[in-house]
């Protein structure tokens, strides 16, 4: 009975903590990786999640799921306007969330809920945390240099000392290299004054956080991660990236994955096959999909294409170029979605023409395959800007989606030399990745502190 008694006292010792994630495929991926990590190290984890984009429990036996209304009926708020959409989840969630999390604090089988970790984007959760008081934790889901040139960009706008529309598309940015006029963002809404509101409330959450994490690498982005402790967010920082590889098999795909692809890439040679995605959101023109059907075509180079339904603008089916399947047939795979991380990891990819969103971005990199850079919204243009000109592992498309330009950045990067130079770097970009994550690295070292952290409280 002694005995019993003790391990029942050891259980409600073990912390309970709460996540909420934003339902985007980049934000829930990152957020359950890091949940799964941390149940890992010992904590009670429990997911509040919206009823839109739920995650599917069944791959997650480790974690506990509470849904909550979000007053998104459907994806079709986040295609057409992402920041609206953020306000109406910040609106419509922050009772819900209250409701769920005082439930949790007063009768939970697991214990009482000891700390949250949410997106930073869910700003409300501020108000719902200050109410119970509980200790809140802050989830980037953007690189560091993002955090660090955007916080420049803003200064500079608020002083009146740079417009974007009195710039020249490819003038430098002297204060914030080696972005472009041309790379700063498009904020996704027709409205900026709701981009303003919705960066103060950000701004605002920021100041009371405990600490904040980070899915990236010191070897990666040590200057700005320095810039973030010193001059952006004055609270704990932990980059414990990359949170796929911590924590492996633990995505969350809203689509879902064909992996027959699997067997087609292993009858592929070593490195000769691009893997094109651009993200589970992003769509294009008619156009747009004839020029990369041909540029593919054209190129003679083995490719896996991901073509989801939605991938057109208006059109649930895609409709390729009379004559484009016969002309590839021999080389090419199309799919609906695929399991990325896999198909990254896989022997025979050489090539990863991207939207370069940060999940994407990241995992690139710990593959060690160069990139072919399309960003079109949000982080991806910062992105792609670093991975062309700052690590140099990646080439990229600055015209839009030409046939010839297109047939020539792949060669460019799967045959000619300037693609071995950009590989020899991936891979050491690579191996810098696995040295974070070792006994002492730094993304092992910010991980064990996020933990005693948390154990503290």
């Amino acid at each position: 009975m002694a005995e019993s008694s003790d391990l029942q006292i050891q259980k409600k010792k073990v912390p309970h903590l709460a996540i909420l994630p934003i339902p985007l495929q980049g934000h829930l991926n990152a957020m359950l990786q890091l949940a799964n990590l941390l149940h890992s190290k010992g904590f009670s984890i429990t997911v509040i999640h919206t009823n839109f984009n739920s995650p599917n429990p069944s791959n997650f036996p480790n974690l506990r799921f509470e849904p909550i209304p979000d007053g998104l009926s459907d994806g079709k708020r986040w295609t057409e306007d992402p920041i609206h959409a953020t306000h109406v989840l910040n609106d419509s969630c922050q009772e819900p969330f209250h409701d769920c999390l005082s439930r949790l604090i007063s009768d939970s089988p697991h214990g009482p809920v000891t700390c949250i970790i949410t997106d930073e984007i869910f700003h409300c959760t501020k108000d719902v945390a200050d109410r119970l008081k509980l200790p809140r934790i802050l989830l980037g889901t953007t690189s560091a240099f993002h955090i660090a040139t955007m916080t420049t960009f803003k200064l500079l706008q608020q002083n009146g000392l740079l417009s974007i529309s009195d710039g020249e598309p490819n003038t430098l940015i002297p204060e914030i290299p080696p972005l472009r006029m041309k790379d700063i963002p498009d904020i996704g809404t027709a409205d900026p004054e709701m981009m303003e509101r919705l960066g103060a409330g950000i701004d605002n959450a920021m100041r009371s956080a405990l600490g904040y994490i980070q899915n990236t690498f010191d070897g990666l982005e040590s200057t700005y991660l320095v810039k973030i402790r010193q001059d952006i967010h004055p609270m704990p920082l932990f980059e414990v990236g990359p949170l796929y590889k911590f924590s492996p098999g633990s995505s969350n795909s809203i689509l879902t994955q064909d992996y027959s692809c699997m067997a087609w890439l292993d009858k592929q040679v070593p490195e000769t096959v691009i893997y094109i995605s651009f993200g589970s959101s992003g769509s294009f023109g008619k156009k747009d999909v004839v020029e990369i059907a041909w540029g593919l075509a054209n190129s003679d180079q083995p490719f896996l294409w991901v073509l989801r339904p939605g991938s057109i603008h208006g059109h649930d089916s895609v409709e390729l170029p009379e004559g484009f399947e016969e002309k590839t047939r021999e080389r090419g795979r199309i799919v609906n979605w695929a399991p990325q991380q896999e198909v990254l990891a896989h022997p025979s990819v050489g090539g990863f023409w991207t939207h370069n969103g940060w999940n994407s971005t990241l995992e690139s990199i710990c593959e060690g395959v160069p990139m072919l850079c399309s960003p079109y919204l949000w982080d991806q243009k910062v992105n792609a800007r670093f991975a062309s000109h700052v690590w140099k592992v990646g080439i990229q498309l600055e015209n839009g989606f030409n046939r010839s330009e297109i047939e020539w950045a792949i060669r460019r990067l799967m045959v000619e030399i300037e693609g071995k130079e950009i590989r020899e770097r991936a891979r050491d970009l690579k191996e810098n990745a696995m040295r974070c994550m070792e006994k002492g690295g730094s993304s092992y070292e910010s991980l064990e502190s996020l933990v005693d952290l948390i154990m503290s409280l």
